[in-house]
């Protein structure tokens, strides 16, 4: 498949830029590039269109990392905010904040462990697991409209190769886990 006109005219098609890449690099693999490209492209406009959903809601995609985290650990979608630190790669005094904004909002409750007073515990209130919800299904549609030109098929083969693409960088980078914490 071959890209033969930018999106808008701040960035040059798939094909200018990898014209300009082997121009200025002979040994580029222009097959290789064209894959590489494509898909940091594909993943940024999805991102914004992610991020105009959760707007839309009325949420922040730091606020969405904090729900799917709560949603993740399971009911009753409760964990302390060291934990949720750490899966989110944030410090204690990041984290402190996004749930001192989010507890103000109505997305979480944050209270004393009864088994354990010193510790607190974040929980997902009725309000946040909404917003989740809702979020989950525009990117569901979105997500289906995105792949409706690809047959059931053909979904099953994409996925099986992005998924050992991702098992490549995990074995190759396996500290990294999406964060860019250890490049600051």
């Amino acid at each position: 498949m071959s890209d033969t006109t930018g999106p808008d005219a701040d960035e040059p098609s798939l094909d200018e830029q990898i014209a300009a890449y082997q121009r200025e690099f002979s040994d580029l693999d222009p097959q290789v590039e064209q894959v590489i490209s494509a898909l940091g492209r594909l993943n940024r406009r999805m991102n914004v269109a992610y991020g105009r959903q959760l707007a839309a809601l009325g949420i922040s995609n730091a606020e969405w990392e904090v729900l799917k985290a709560l949603i993740l650990a399971g009911a009753p979608y409760r964990m302390g905010p060291g934990e949720l630190a750490k899966r989110l790669g944030l410090t204690p005094a990041a984290m402190t904040h996004r749930i001192d904004r989010m507890a103000t909002e109505g997305l979480v409750t944050r209270d004393r462990d009864e088994s354990n007073r010193v510790r607190v515990i974040v929980e997902v209130t009725d309000e946040g697991r909404a917003k989740w919800l809702e979020a989950m299904r525009m990117a569901s549609d979105f997500e289906e409209d995105l792949l409706q030109d690809l047959s059931g098929d053909e979904r099953g083969t994409l996925s099986g190769m992005l998924i050992r693409l991702l098992r490549r960088v995990e074995h190759a980078q396996p500290d990294a886990g999406g964060r860019l914490t250890d490049l600051t």
